[in-house]
């Protein structure tokens, strides 16, 4: 079964059911996330760059309780350039990161309002559905299968997903400055990356040769397109590292 409570409800039963102590438990450690993280040091550790970023964001993803294990889990990374076009970058120029205050949906002021607008003017007739600023997340099953595409086990995944056939072409992920371009102008499109994007290059290329299809102008879809920056794969994961 698969129960879903509202979260004063979830965190009483939680209680009561390490309380029992059920002879299956595996995990019995009832301190929030966020004490598990103060009383960790990792923060500490980070600023004094005893961490690498890529080490600290993996380690709150674990105390968030995400994992590779489960595709609705998944570890989450943020978008962290914001330059995708240039034929050149300059990694220590300020201007080319990302305001990592805001979350994705509020990066362009035009889309911020548009989502303002929607949490404030929306009522559910039933009482059912919250608020909300976004119809979609920042991370889904469906959103790692996209990314992860073209390297198995995903591939069969995705498969699977798309009732045992690859998805339409024109909505698969084929290039890197495109989803940039939609998750800061579209409002259904605030997805968030995957580790992979920091240290696998592999999942950018079309190694196995799957047949994706061909877009509506008749290109066929293979290996990623990556920024003009970017001179290979490797290339890439070096300077997006």
């Amino acid at each position: 079964y698969f129960l879903n409570f509202k979260q004063a409800e979830r965190n009483r039963v939680y209680t009561k059911l390490l309380s029992l102590r059920p002879p299956s438990l595996v995990h019995s450690d009832s301190r929030s996330p966020a004490e598990m993280l103060r009383k960790s040091g990792l923060t500490q550790r980070w600023q004094q760059r005893r961490l690498s970023n890529f080490e600290y964001l993996m380690q709150l993803n674990t105390i968030a309780g995400r994992t590779y294990n489960d595709l609705n889990q998944y570890p989450v990374f943020p978008w962290v350039l914001t330059d995708y076009t240039s034929t050149t970058i300059d990694l220590d120029d300020p201007t080319i990161y990302r305001d990592l205050s805001k979350p994705i949906g509020a990066l362009e002021e035009s889309r911020r309002r548009i989502f303002e607008e929607r949490y404030r003017s929306f009522e559910d007739p039933s009482g059912v559905v919250d608020k909300f600023h976004y119809g979609t997340h920042y991370s889904t099953a469906g959103t790692v299968l996209y990314y992860l595409l073209r390297m198995e086990p995903f591939t069969s995944l995705h498969v699977q997903l798309q009732s045992g056939r690859f998805d339409h072409a024109d909505r698969q992920f084929m290039s890197i400055p495109e989803i940039w371009r939609s998750c800061l102008t579209s409002t259904s499109d605030v997805r968030e990356l995957i580790p992979e994007f920091f240290y696998n290059p592999e999942f950018l290329q079309n190694l196995n040769g799957f047949d994706l299809g061909r877009l509506q102008t008749g290109e066929p879809i293979d290996s990623v397109a990556l920024p003009p920056w970017a001179a290979s794969p490797e290339d890439f994961i070096r300077k997006h590292r």
